[in-house]
């Protein structure tokens, strides 16, 4: 019997860092931070990121809770990554 759900391939993280337009170190944080959902698969353990959280992710209404205030799963602002940035 044929399964009739379509099966989205997932993004790796050179994918995803393309996507959101930063470093490939910058998706390795967010993701063990949980900032980013991720799927770890195979042996090696290497990341994989559905669209749709990444869309997620991007979505405005993501970052603020129903009562106005931030949420645990807050974005990082670009100001705080230029200041990250500057350290180096």
């Amino acid at each position: 019997m044929a399964n009739s759900r379509r099966i989205e391939p997932m993004l790796t993280t050179s994918d995803v860092a393309r996507m959101l337009n930063v470093h490939i170190n910058t998706v390795r944080r967010w993701s063990n931070q949980g900032t980013l959902k991720t799927y770890r698969i195979g042996a090696r353990g290497d990341r994989r990121f559905r669209r749709e959280d990444i869309d997620s992710f991007l979505s405005p209404e993501a970052s603020v809770g129903g009562n106005g205030e931030s949420t645990s799963t807050e974005k990082p602002s670009s100001i705080n990554s230029n200041k990250v940035l500057a350290n180096y």
